[in-house]
């Protein structure tokens, strides 16, 4: 019996150290600079980054596998809507994004970038049940966006600039054809410096 007290306290000591060693010393992941400049956006909002950060060398595909390139929209303003069918949130915002393209399509290239890893066998059932308009829907299996843009979790959303640099970055679903957010959208399209 006294030999398993003795083990007990021992275990005890070696706990306490552990954890007294770990507060100390916690584990750290490195993570890329431009990464660390997003980690602290508020959810929800559309926030502007400072600094501007370049946007990625990004491919996807069209939903019939033609391959397409964000430098392909360079010298307009792009909104890059990331989502997947299984996502919730992604789910509701979707009318809505479909509807600021039937607003804004022509004066900001809306592109919706799906992460679904099966690509068009998940989005093509998805849109046939959910009305988006004309919204152009692209995919990207691989989850290259995900990765270039360092994102946490859907829907992601950055704006761009004519200028090639992401400007703003919203994490979370929005209302994108509400009042505020389409003048906020419009004043950025509208804006004299990229």
């Amino acid at each position: 019996m006294r030999g398993l007290s003795v083990l007990l306290v021992l275990c005890g000591v070696a706990l306490a150290a552990l954890l007294y060693y770990r507060a100390g010393h916690p584990r750290t992941i490195p993570v890329p600079d431009t990464i660390r400049a997003q980690a602290t956006l508020p959810i929800g909002q559309l926030t502007p980054l400072e600094p501007k950060l370049p946007a990625p060398d990004l491919g996807f595909t069209t939903r019939r596998g033609e391959p397409k390139r964000l430098a392909d929209f360079t010298g307009r303003p792009v909104l890059v809507n990331l989502w997947a069918t299984w996502c919730g949130p992604c789910i509701e915002e979707m009318p809505s994004l479909g509807r600021l393209q039937a607003q804004l399509g022509g004066d900001l290239a809306i592109l919706a970038i799906s992460e679904d890893r099966s690509g068009a066998a998940a989005v093509e059932p998805f849109l046939a049940r959910v009305a988006v308009g004309d919204l152009a829907v692209y995919l990207d299996a691989t989850d290259a966006a995900i990765k270039a843009f360092g994102v946490q979790g859907l829907p992601t959303t950055l704006l761009i600039g004519r200028d090639g640099k992401v400007a703003f970055k919203l994490e979370g679903a929005a209302d994108w054809d509400s009042p505020a957010m389409v003048a906020r959208l419009r004043a950025f399209i509208e804006a004299k410096t990229p």
